[in-house]
C-alpha cells in the first residue's frame, strides 16, 4: 500500500514537471544584447537579427549646398579638348544641378594645413589651396610642376565628409588628366583608405581605372558627392598634367562635413 502510495505521488510530481517544461517552451523567444557582438540584438534559440533598436533613428535633414563661384576669368578662344574620357560642358541656360548635404555640414578646410608630394611649388604657396581664393586669375593658383602631383588637407579631426568641391586653374580652355581624390584616418594613407572619385580611365596614374569622366576647368569648379559613410581625417587629390601642357594646377579645394562625434 506504501509503495502504492508513492508510485502515484511520483507520478503527479513528474506530470508536473512536464507541464511545466512544456509550458515554458511555448514562450516567446526572449530578447537581450549579447555582450559577445557589441551592439546586436540576440534572439535565444535563434541567429542574430539585426541592431539593437533603442527608438526611432534620427533623420538630419538636408539642406542647399551654396557655394561661392568667383567670376570667370577672361581667356582666349577655347580650344576642342581630344581625350577619350572628358564629359560635355554644361549647356548654356541649363541651370547647375542643386547639391543637398546633410543640415551643418561645413567646409572643414578652410585654413587647414596643406603637404605635397612637391615641397617646393613652381609658383605659389601650398597654403593657397585651402585660403578661399578661387580666382582664375594669375596669382591665385599654386603650380606643382609636371608629372604625378598631389595636394593633401588635414582637417585636423575625423568627420563625415559628404562633398568636395575643387577648383584647379581655369583660365581657358582645358581638363586635368587622372584627377582622383582619396579619404584615410592617417596622413600615410594606410588606414581606411576611400577612393571617392578616380578619372583615371586607363590606369596611367597606377591607382586602378576609374569610374568618372574628366572634366573641363570653368569658374564653378567640380562639385563631387562622397559616397555614403565615408568618414576620414585627410584628403588626398591627384593629377598628372593636363590638355593645355604637363603642369599640375590648385586653385581652391572645399571639403564639406562634419565632425565624428
Amino acid at each position: 500500500m506504501k509503495n502504492a502510495k508513492l508510485a502515484i505521488v511520483f507520478t503527479v510530481v513528474f506530470m508536473t514537471t512536464i507541464a511545466i517544461i512544456a509550458g515554458c517552451n511555448d514562450e516567446k523567444p526572449v530578447q537581450s544584447v549579447d555582450t559577445a557582438n557589441a551592439g546586436q540584438t540576440v534572439v535565444h534559440g535563434a541567429s542574430v537579427v539585426g541592431p539593437v533598436v533603442t527608438g526611432k533613428p534620427t533623420r538630419v535633414p538636408k539642406v542647399e549646398l551654396i557655394i561661392a563661384f568667383p567670376k570667370a576669368a577672361c581667356a582666349p578662344t577655347p580650344v576642342p579638348i581630344k581625350e577619350p574620357n572628358i564629359a560635355k560642358l554644361r549647356p548654356a541656360g541649363v541651370a547647375r544641378p542643386v547639391i543637398m548635404v546633410p543640415k551643418g555640414a561645413v567646409n572643414l578646410a578652410l585654413g587647414k594645413p596643406v603637404t605635397s608630394n612637391e615641397i617646393l611649388p613652381v609658383i605659389g604657396e601650398l597654403k593657397m589651396v585651402t585660403d578661399g581664393e578661387k580666382s582664375g586669375e594669375d596669382g591665385y593658383n599654386v603650380d606643382l610642376g609636371f608629372g604625378r602631383k598631389w595636394v593633401q588637407i588635414d582637417l585636423d579631426l575625423r568627420a563625415n565628409l559628404y562633398g568636395v568641391s575643387l577648383w584647379h586653374y581655369h583660365k581657358g580652355s582645358r581638363a586635368y588628366r587622372d584627377v582622383i581624390i582619396e579619404v584615410a584616418d592617417d596622413e600615410d594613407f594606410t588606414e581606411n583608405v576611400q577612393i571617392v572619385f578616380n578619372s583615371d580611365h586607363d590606369n596611367s596614374y597606377g591607382k586602378g581605372i576609374g569610374d568618372n569622366m574628366g572634366y573641363v576647368e570653368t569658374n564653378e569648379g567640380k562639385f563631387i558627392y562622397c559616397p555614403k559613410g565615408t568618414t576620414g581625417r585627410y584628403v588626398r587629390l591627384h593629377s598628372q598634367g593636363n590638355t593645355s601642357n604637363d603642369q599640375n594646377h590648385y586653385v581652391e579645394v572645399e571639403i564639406y562635413g562634419t565632425p565624428v562625434k
